[in-house]
Formats: structure tokens, C-alpha cells, sequence
């Protein structure tokens, strides 16, 4: 049988991909300790042989074409499956290593995981994490994401969902605000306050609120003098100094619960909740390092997050 890949086709294939990952080849260069322009010229061979170009290149920067983005998510696979395969013949195998790319909502990603990631990093030292916080939404190909954590699971049938949590959610409110405008008795009561609300960045249209009526989830649109886009946070900054009502996820306003700085309403409607997801592509191998991350999350979440039913019934005895 004749050699389909020799020693060369396999180093360009490895550049190739280093290159994708940065976004640069200066960048792949400076990481592997080469020249940019012997990365450019190992790129240019391996277009040159598959007939199609894999990138588009300015002076300041190169993109993945759409071919260059399909063949990026399979030689990554690949790649990854060598990897693999020699960690084990070496016995490596039990030992993950490399870096690991995750994207975070900002709020879950300050309140839920970026604790957690120093203990990981205890438990698996070899293993980097390349943490990146924000509202947006990665494409995993594109910009080499191995995980996303999302409250939503978007329409992709390459993506996986673990889920770390149904994360519930709390109406909240200043002291202040509830001296001047006194304390909603029944979802219905919001019409007459003013509740701040959080505009979802594809649509820009605000979050509805979610009640328990009767034992059924219950949308509300609500409406409010002042409204936050991009950070969720800042809702909260919002609602602490006597903005209006603020239906949040508990877990952001625990403390200011604790505090008194924010007081509950509306307890005998909470018990509901929005699931919040592990993502990564579907494929056959999972690198260790990345099966290792989501494992030690997905465990640690589940142990520090209380259940929304649990929540719900703490409110109501009180």
C-alpha cells in the first residue's frame, strides 16, 4: 500500500492548525519557534495539494475560509486522536495534558466556574484552561473552542449538551425600591412597577420573567424605564441602588440576600429556573484533557448548586 501522507503533509497539517487556533501565522510561528514565512509556505504546499484555499490572508491578519473551517474540525479531530493514541501506547494515557479553550457567560463564569478552576488545575497541573468570558456566542470551529457554557442550547446538531444545573431564578428589589413603591403581591402586580430588564443580544428584546401559577411555568413580559444589554451584572448594579424589580439568577444575589441589600418578592411564585449546559462538538473522540474539565464541572456544580424545588420550598416556609 503507498504512503498517503509522508513526514511533510503531516507537519503542514499540524502548522496548518496552529495557525487556525491564533489566527495568525506570526502567532502559530512564534509558538512552535519557526519563521511566519516557513508556516506561510508549509500552508501554501498544503493548499496547493488538496486545490482549494484554506485561508484568506490580508497584511495584518488571516481568516478560514469555509473550506479551511470544515478542514480545520476534522484535522483538529485527528490530530487530537494521534494524540491520544500515543499518550496511550506510552502510558500516558492517565495524565491529561494541553490547554483547553472555554467560553463563559460573564455572570456564570464569575459566580459558578472560574472559582472552581484553581482546584481543577490541583488535580491536573498539566492541564491548561484558556478561560474567556462574555455574552457571545463562540463558533467552536472557527475559533477552536473545545467547551461553551450556555443557558440556552443553540440550534446545532454538532454540539453536545451536558447539563451542569437548572439554575434558579429570584425577583428581587432594593429596600428603597419597596418603600417607594411598595411589594407586588401576584405577577399581575408588575404591570404597575418598574422592572429592569435584560435585552438578549441576538434579538434585543428583553427576557420574559418566569412564574409558578398553579403548578404551571408561567411567562410575563414586563416593563420598566431601564434596560441592560450585553452584561447581566449590571442589572444587578441597577436593582442594588433602587432601580426597580429584577428577576435574576439566585445564585448572583445569594450574598445580597444574606446582606439585606436585596429583599425577595414574590416567593410564593419562585420554583423556576433555566438550564445551564456544558457544550462541545459532537465527535467520536473527546480529548482527555477536555473529557477530564467537563467531568470536574460538571461533579462540582452539580455538589455546590442547590435544586430549584429545594429553593422554592426554603421561601415558602419562611
Amino acid at each position: 500500500m503507498s504512503r498517503r501522507f509522508d513526514d511533510v503533509m503531516l507537519g503542514s497539517i499540524e502548522l496548518f492548525c496552529a495557525a487556525a487556533e491564533r489566527g495568525s501565522f506570526t502567532a502559530a510561528a512564534a509558538a512552535l519557534g519557526l519563521t511566519p514565512a516557513a508556516v506561510s509556505r508549509s500552508v501554501a504546499r498544503l493548499e496547493q495539494r488538496l486545490g482549494v484555499q484554506l485561508f484568506t490572508r490580508t497584511t495584518r491578519q488571516v481568516a478560514l475560509t469555509e473550506a479551511g473551517r470544515e478542514y480545520f474540525a476534522g484535522c483538529r479531530d485527528a490530530l487530537g486522536q494521534l494524540a491520544e493514541a500515543e499518550r496511550a501506547v506510552t502510558g500516558r494515557q492517565q495524565r491529561p495534558s494541553g490547554k483547553v479553550r472555554i467560553s463563559l457567560p460573564t455572570p456564570y463564569g464569575h459566580h459558578r466556574i472560574l472559582p472552581l478552576l484553581p482546584r481543577f488545575r490541583l488535580q491536573h497541573p498539566d492541564v491548561e484552561v484558556e478561560a474567556h468570558v462574555s455574552n457571545r456566542n463562540v463558533d467552536f470551529t472557527s475559533e477552536g473552542f473545545d467547551l461553551a457554557v450556555r443557558s440556552r442550547t443553540l440550534p446545532d446538531s454538532g454540539l453536545v449538551a451536558r447539563k451542569l444545573e437548572d439554575a434558579a431564578l429570584v425577583v428581587v428589589a432594593a429596600p428603597s425600591y419597596l418603600r417607594r413603591h411598595g411589594t407586588p403581591k401576584s405577577p399581575d402586580d408588575l404591570a404597575r412597577h418598574d422592572c429592569i430588564q435584560f435585552l438578549l443580544p441576538r434579538t434585543g428584546q428583553p427576557v420574559t420573567w418566569l412564574f409558578q401559577v398553579e403548578g404551571e411555568t408561567v411567562e410575563h413580559t414586563t416593563t420598566g424605564g431601564l434596560q441592560c444589554a450585553e452584561d447581566l451584572l449590571a442589572t444587578v448594579t441597577l436593582a442594588r441602588h433602587g432601580g426597580g424589580l429584577l428577576q435574576t439568577y439566585r445564585f448572583i444575589v445569594e450574598d445580597d440576600l444574606q446582606r439585606g441589600t436585596l429583599k425577595p418578592v414574590l416567593e410564593r411564585y419562585a420554583g423556576c429556573s433555566r438550564p445551564m449546559s456544558l457544550l462541545h462538538p459532537a465527535q467520536r473522540h473527546v480529548p482527555l484533557r477536555v473529557r477530564v474539565l467537563i467531568d470536574f464541572l460538571v461533579n462540582e456544580v452539580a455538589r455546590q448548586a442547590p435544586s430549584p424545588v429545594a429553593t422554592a420550598r426554603r421561601a415558602s416556609a419562611r
